[in-house]
């Protein structure tokens, strides 16, 4: 499996940025899917989480970006998206896409250990 992040970039507070997770191998429908977050020096940080149980897809946020930040997922274009709305200079990040192949609980899945297969990451810039 390898993963392509792209749609990073500099924009304004207030702003939005859509980023994409490209993957290519098996179908990412059957996975979990996330973004994670690292500032330099800094660990990196779970932003969001897509899981498919049964029929039903579930999702789930850090808190500082619930209410801005959408995951989805297109399983015809094998693409994860994450939607960045009303962005904050504490966004400033480079992002990474992640691929889960087990479908672990919700709290378990804000842990980068749970992931197997990593995006080389996008750098988000949010200029006040």
């Amino acid at each position: 499996v390898q993963l392509q992040a792209s749609g990073g970039g500099l924009v304004q507070a207030g702003g939005s940025l859509r980023l994409f997770c490209a993957a290519s191998g098996p179908t990412l429908g059957t996975y979990v899917m996330a973004w994670f977050r690292q500032v330099p020096g800094k660990e990196r940080d779970f932003v969001a989480v897509l899981r498919r149980t049964g029929g039903n897809t579930g999702t789930y946020y850090t808190d500082s970006v619930k209410g801005r930040f959408t995951i989805s997922r297109d399983n015809a274009k094998n693409t994860v998206y994450l939607q960045m709305n009303s962005l904050k200079p504490e966004d400033t990040a480079v992002y990474y896409c992640a691929l889960g192949l087990t479908p672990l609980i919700m709290s378990a899945l804000t842990s980068g250990a749970r992931y197997d297969y990593w995006g080389q990451g996008t750098l988000v810039t949010v200029s006040s």
